[in-house]
């Protein structure tokens, strides 16, 4: 190296502060001035707005996707799959003709009993859909949800279920759905994240961890990575400045670190630093976007009551609420755990007190979707990793996987219908069964994406979402 080249680099600190008009600070400036404008344009990147898909496979029924995620298993026999069979033997062993070969997670070896519907159902709407009676606020939109009654997956213990679920594979370090959607779509937000994940404990039930890998990147570019808000405090940590840290002083040091990042980058090939660069900026800009978001005491009375919220509560209400107000932001992939649906025992008591946590918040987010005209391109799932057995687990149930409930809502689903059945007594789906995969294909399908063409070379094969399977339910589609 010689004397010129080591000059260039080792630049004083003046002179490089110099070139903040054109260096990354003052991009990240500029762009809370003019969002059109920032780092990522700097770095010579696409816009965060552009994802790999560009154009669409197919014609969008859907802009963005919110997931209200009922984590720990909700049984379906006491939400949405009534079974009179089950009540007339309860007591009675479980028929062998069921169970026999087939993976049970807690009670193998146990005498298998049937365990009754522990509530009754009602129909709902015009469409006359079943729904329990813990669910009111749900039965009110139950003309706006199609409920799927014969989902099945392939994991029957929590973390690989939820892996599952998420990422369509039970091998940990895969990228989450969220992730492959922002790859693909972009984000319609210049100063949010483009996948944000929620998580409320409530009172019933036993909480489930969540491990942070749930919404991981993977193989994925990091930028595609969910970011966890906070339900109660700052939403985002380390987003405040700490004290005697000022505006300017942070100017210098994404400058700095950016430059640095650029130098580097210039003589190695990776796109992590890209990545490094733009998120500083994403950093930059979420301080001055996030607290003004996350403040739910600016919402009118009426809609708070609707919600069944006072506001930043770190509740689930509270936490709909705010889907609701990223997806007005443009988020194009938003999260929303509860945690308390594992109900091994005690399951009357916890189903009703998990019941009033999320029946109202659920039914809210649909409603106000619907009076913004958001409904329409936003798609709205309900649901968990697994159901629950008609075998009780003492006065519970247990994991199960062959056959669960869930619902859609919004973004060119079928209103008010009932789709697939469980056999009798509940355990099996028996009719127009969807696969996990299958339910990956269509959710993707309804965003313009082909699942079978969105893929990511790593190690020498192509990955997608759905593995090698999956296929788009268009008896659903609107």
């Amino acid at each position: 190296m010689n004397i010129s080249e080591w000059t260039r680099i080792r630049q004083s600190r003046r002179a490089f502060l110099g070139r903040a008009s054109t260096g990354i600070g003052g991009a990240a400036l500029a762009a809370l001035m003019n969002p059109s404008a920032g780092l990522l344009a700097a770095a010579a990147e696409p816009p965060a707005s552009r994802g790999v898909i560009n154009p669409l496979h197919f014609v969008p029924r859907a802009k963005r996707l919110i997931w209200l995620y009922q984590s720990g298993g909700p049984t379906h026999l006491e939400t949405f799959d009534y079974k009179p069979k089950l009540a007339e033997m309860h007591g009675k062993p479980m028929p062998e003709s069921f169970t026999k070969g087939q993976p049970i997670a807690q009670l193998q070896g146990a005498k298998l009993a049937c365990f009754a519907p522990q509530y009754a159902f009602r129909k709902f709407g015009r469409s006359g859909q079943e729904i329990c009676e813990l669910f009111p606020h749900i039965g009110a939109v139950a003309d706006e949800i199609c409920i799927l009654r014969a989902m099945r997956t392939e994991a029957i213990n929590h973390d690989p279920a939820h892996t599952f679920m998420n990422t369509g594979t039970t091998i940990s370090g895969r990228p989450a759905m969220g992730s492959w959607v922002v790859y693909g779509l972009g984000s319609e937000c210049e100063n949010l994240p483009g996948f944000v994940v929620l998580m409320s404990t409530g009172r019933g039930g036993q909480a489930q961890p969540i491990s942070t890998r749930q919404w991981h990147s993977g193989f994925l570019p990091s930028r595609y990575q969910g970011v966890r808000f906070q339900s109660r405090g700052e939403a985002v940590y380390y987003l405040s400045s700490p004290p005697g840290v000022t505006t300017e002083q942070q100017h210098d040091v994404i400058e700095a670190v950016g430059g640095l990042n650029k130098i580097r980058r210039a003589t190695v090939d990776d796109p992590e630093l890209a990545t490094r660069i733009a998120q500083y900026e994403l950093a930059f800009k979420m301080q001055a976007s996030v607290p003004e978001l996350s403040d739910l005491s600016t919402e009118p009375k009426a809609v708070l009551d609707l919600y069944g919220t006072s506001g930043n509560d770190g509740s689930f209400a509270a936490d709909c609420l705010l889907a609701r107000r990223l997806a007005e932001k443009g988020v194009r992939f938003i999260q929303v755990y509860h945690r308390d649906w594992d109900m091994h025992g005690a399951l009357k008591r916890d189903m009703a007190v998990n019941a009033r946590e999320v029946d109202q918040a659920s039914a809210a987010l649909i409603t106000d979707l619907k009076q913004r005209g958001m409904l329409k391109d936003t798609v709205v799932v309900w649901g968990g990793e697994f159901g629950r057995t008609p075998m009780a687990q003492g006065d519970g149930r247990d994991h199960h996987i062959q056959g669960f409930s869930m619902w859609l809502a919004g973004g060119g689903i079928k209103p008010g219908i009932t789709f697939g059945e469980t056999d009798e007594l509940g355990y099996r789906a028996v009719k127009d069964v969807v696969h996990v995969h299958d339910l990956h294909a269509t959710l993707l399908y309804l965003l313009g994406i082909d699942h079978q063409r969105m893929t990511y070379r790593y190690q020498g094969r192509d990955f997608r979402l759905t593995d090698v399977a999956g296929n788009v339910v268009k008896d659903i589609l609107a």
